[in-house]
């Protein structure tokens, strides 16, 4: 904000004039890759035919779905091109040089830079639900003690979900779900408040699992501040980065963040049902303690016929 008033003053003109709005877009590096999208009109959203119809939308909806990429509809007619005149031979010998045994390859050494990670440390497949409860289903080991997870209160229902169900499919007792909750009178929490139940409750809490941005709010936690003092109460620590993904700047392996989860529909502009990616740290690599489910794409591509 005090960047805004700042360019404002400097134009003589009002933070909430639309002519410093204009100037703004004007300026915007990226202002060119507005083109890029399919922007539906007026008329192709509401269905109506009034004086406006035809008018560009003003699009504030990629917290839920991200526009369609013009190019999307080309590289889509592309690949099924490939599938109706190479059938299984596309998955070795592709003509635009994208076979398909190699996509996970591909698409990985793409994105990993968009969450500060190494390519080795990310996978794409399945839903946001999905990857956060094979997540939990190798980093929520509870003990006696050491039993509960921790979301803000007002985390998204599904993480509610997931996160219920996990403690029911390991026999915890419901106090075992520990809410992170804003004070009274305020929407957003305050980082300090956060440390402060970690420091309290860490020897108790198995899993601290909040939003990267927290998307009731908008807040954007400090999500290297939290995981390096829930590390140190011996906390592991995943992020919900369904609002975050192409939102914010990430750096999950400097942050030494233990696993990451997100969608790509939403500011990645993936389209409806479009799949998921998920962050484990590369310290867990080679570590044969931890207990995972494993599948094809898991298993050594030397060894996988074995």
């Amino acid at each position: 904000m005090d960047r805004l008033e700042a360019a404002a003053q400097a134009q003589n003109i009002s933070l909430d004039d639309d002519q410093f709005a204009q100037i703004m877009d004007a300026a915007d590096p990226l202002g060119h890759l507005r083109a890029e999208f399919e922007i539906p009109t007026v008329g192709q959203v509401t269905g109506s035919t009034g004086e406006h119809s035809d008018a560009r939308c003003t699009y504030l909806c990629g917290n839920s779905l991200g526009l369609l990429p013009k190019r999307s509809r080309r590289i889509l007619n592309e690949e099924m091109d490939e599938w109706a005149t190479k059938g299984v031979v596309g998955h070795h010998h592709h003509s635009k040089g994208r076979s398909w045994i190699s996509y996970r390859k591909q698409i990985v050494e793409k994105m990993a830079p968009m969450f500060g990670a190494a390519p080795i440390e990310v996978g794409v497949m399945n839903t946001l639900t999905v990857n956060i409860h094979l997540m939990l289903a190798a980093f929520y080991r509870p003990t006696g003690t050491r039993n509960k997870i921790l979301i803000e209160s007002k985390a998204f229902p599904s993480d509610h979900y997931a996160v219920e169900s996990q403690l029911q499919w390991h026999n915890q007792p419901a106090d075992a779900l520990l809410l992170a909750e804003p004070r009274a009178g305020e929407l957003t929490l305050r980082t300090g408040d956060i440390l402060d139940l970690i420091e309290r409750q860490g020897d108790e809490i198995a899993v601290v699992m909040l939003s990267g941005v927290q998307y009731y709010t908008g807040q954007v936690f400090d999500m290297a501040k939290i995981t390096a003092a829930a590390q140190a109460k011996g906390c592991v620590v995943g992020w919900d980065l369904a609002h975050a993904a192409g939102n914010v700047p990430l750096s999950l392996h400097d942050w030494n963040v233990d696993f990451a989860c997100w969608c790509t529909y939403k500011y990645m502009n993936s389209g409806p049902g479009g799949i998921s990616g998920f962050f484990v740290h590369d310290r867990y690599a080679q570590d044969a303690e931890l207990a995972r489910l494993t599948g094809w794409w898991a298993h050594d591509e030397k060894t996988r016929f074995e």
